[in-house]
């Protein structure tokens, strides 16, 4: 064992110059085979990353871009349906408003006619009522004329007082 220890730590000058020549052959050869593979394919790898993150940054602004968009056509859409709800509010007030003054007009002229109906009515009910009185104060008169006609004296007093009973009734 105590060999062993002491050919690693202090290695023969044959193991030396094999491990020397061993990997400068090796090196050789990945020089020569390996190393322009190895180099592009870390340099394609590299420029493959770089276009996936410029890719990337171009996707990113598109989508901000988008996304501007989408809010401003939003945005627009809001205004149209404020616009168009504002219309639709002014219409709806328009024809409240008009068959608001419609509706008045038409039950002024109902109320009107009901009036001038009532008023005709009235008219000619006063007027039948005013016949009817003329009429019965006719045939009141005539049957106390007549009764008081049959006294000779009171004739003339009775005469005389509607006489004077018309001519302050006219003045």
């Amino acid at each position: 064992m105590i060999l062993l220890a002491n050919s690693l730590t202090s290695p023969a000058i044959g193991t030396i110059f094999w491990t020397v020549l061993i990997f400068l052959l090796f090196l050789f050869i990945l020089s020569r085979f390996a190393w322009k593979p190895i180099l592009s394919a870390v340099k394609a790898r590299d420029e493959m990353i770089k276009g996936s993150l410029q890719s990337a940054e171009k996707a990113k602004q598109e989508m901000l871009k988008l996304q501007k968009d989408n809010e401003a056509v939003l945005r627009k859409a809001r205004e149209e349906r404020e616009v168009i709800l504002k219309e639709a509010r002014e219409v709806r007030d328009k024809l409240i408003s008009e068959a608001k003054d419609k509706a008045t007009e038409e039950a002024g002229k109902l109320i009107e006619k009901a009036r001038a109906g009532i008023e005709s009515e009235k008219r000619k009910a006063l007027s039948e009522i005013h016949d009817q009185v003329a009429n019965l104060s006719v045939d009141i008169a005539s049957k106390l004329l007549g009764e008081h006609l049959k006294k000779t004296g009171e004739q003339e007093k009775l005469i005389d007082n509607y006489l004077k009973e018309i001519d302050f009734n006219k003045n």
